[in-house]
């Protein structure tokens, strides 16, 4: 152990001495475990050959990778700046013992079907790139267990991927609209014909209603996170009905076909108590906070997020009594009453609360004893509100605030009000 001393001149050089025994033993465990990172081609020309996980980021090389990797069980090469589908094509066709293949936020276009030979592999990550299909061979990886391809190009799976039977998590949407104006700026996949044949799947997002989805859906008891897009509203009936009966369901996303369809929620009585997590994009139905999914089960939500609603009322002293122990709430593009109060006792384990793009408020109030465990309060672009929140200042575990894209004079106010020094035990604050 180094010992600790107050000469800062000594002090310095224990610090250092320090950093080299960390570096040293980096390297150590580097060649134990065979571990390399390379950004460029040389760097990889020049790599042990037998090495066993390799990591790379903003690889800028357009030409393929030409090395043998026999040995090579992960491969984590983010942000790779090159499109060429023949660019890893190499590694694909040698490196038969690859487990994991993260390719996150690459402007790749292709994927290549030798991947179809990779039968060890057990995650495919190509979040956020601009691949547009998946080769048929995907079909036959049969220890695959995870494939993100959400914000990807890619319309419709291959036909093959229901014979994964072993696919845990299957992650794929696209987004239409990056600025996140339009209703259906993301677009769940089409479903696969026999989706019923991935009875091993945990996680469904996102996934394009139809009138067979139910029917395929009731096969999947595993299921624990499902979002489903484009639901019109005589799919609710059915549809609701299966996934109320899923044992495992703690996550679901709920996504209107367009901003004018209505979602009715009374056929939504969820079995399971574990189902924390729900958001729900588009128009309620009349009535939806008697509906059981509230009434009944409301007590056991922790996050809800709802977007494109038009409730005209103000939405926290409709949802406060129904909801009370969220730790999440979002409330973006709700047509509400013009004034937001959160009453005494509102939301008593409330950490993180989201109003954005609210266009009728013009002001928000916070009584004593509202919030009293909040950390986290964003208020964006409410046009109408030009006004500081009044008791806003009472909220002393806030830890983050955001007040942003508001009324042109909001500014003016808060710095007449000195709500900077009243707010001096916020840590980041955004005005």
């Amino acid at each position: 152990m180094l010992e600790v001393v107050e000469n800062d001149e000594l002090g310095r050089v224990s610090t250092c001495k320090m950093h080299d025994l960390v570096r040293d033993l980096a390297h150590s465990i580097f060649k134990d475990e065979k571990l390399g990172t390379a950004n460029d081609f040389s760097s990889i020309s020049n790599m042990d050959k037998h090495v066993r996980r390799l990591s790379s980021c903003g690889w800028k090389d357009k030409a393929a990778v030409k090395v043998k990797f026999s040995r090579l069980r992960t491969l984590v090469a983010l942000g790779i700046t090159a499109s060429s589908p023949q660019l890893l094509s190499p590694i694909f066709s040698e490196s038969n013992y690859l487990t994991v293949l993260e390719l996150q936020d690459s402007e790749i276009t292709e994927v290549p079907p030798s991947i179809g030979n990779l039968f060890n592999l057990r995650y495919i990550g190509l979040r956020r790139t601009r691949v547009k299909s998946l080769p048929e061979s995907a079909g036959k990886l049969s220890n695959l267990l995870t494939l993100d391809i959400k914000q990807t190009k890619i319309v419709k799976l291959p036909r093959g991927i229901v014979r994964l039977k072993k696919l845990r998590h299957l992650l794929a949407d696209r987004y239409e609209d990056e600025e996140q104006s339009e209703f259906r700026y993301f677009i769940g996949m089409q479903a696969p014909k026999q989706l019923s044949n991935l009875e091993e799947l945990q996680t469904l997002e996102t996934v394009e209603a139809n009138k067979d989805l139910a029917e395929q859906l009731m096969q999947l008891k595993q299921l624990r996170s499902v979002w489903i897009d484009n639901i019109r509203a005589a799919d609710c009936a059915n549809l609701f009905a299966t996934l109320s009966t899923m044992p495992l369901l703690s996550s679901l996303l709920l996504s209107a076909r367009d901003e004018n369809e209505e979602l009715c929620l009374q056929a939504l009585k969820p079995e399971s108590e574990k189902l924390y997590r729900l958001i729900i994009r588009g128009c309620w139905a009349d009535n939806t906070l008697d509906c059981p999914i509230f009434l009944d089960h409301g007590r056991n939500l922790k996050y809800l997020a709802i977007s494109w609603c038009r409730l005209q009322e103000d939405p926290l002293q409709l949802l406060s009594p129904y909801v009370p122990n969220l730790t999440y709430l979002s409330l973006n593009r709700v047509s509400s009453a013009g004034t937001l109060v959160l009453a005494e006792g509102s939301f008593p384990k409330l950490k993180m609360l989201i109003l954005k793009r609210m266009p009728d408020v013009n002001q928000l109030t916070i009584r004593d004893g509202a919030l009293t465990q909040i950390e986290g309060l964003y208020v964006v672009t409410l046009p109408k509100l030009d006004k500081v929140p009044q008791g806003i200042e009472s909220l002393h575990s806030l830890r983050k605030l955001c007040l942003l894209n508001l009324h042109q004079d909001f500014r003016a106010q808060w710095a007449m009000d000195g709500m900077q020094h009243k707010m001096h035990y916020v840590a980041e604050l955004h005005i």
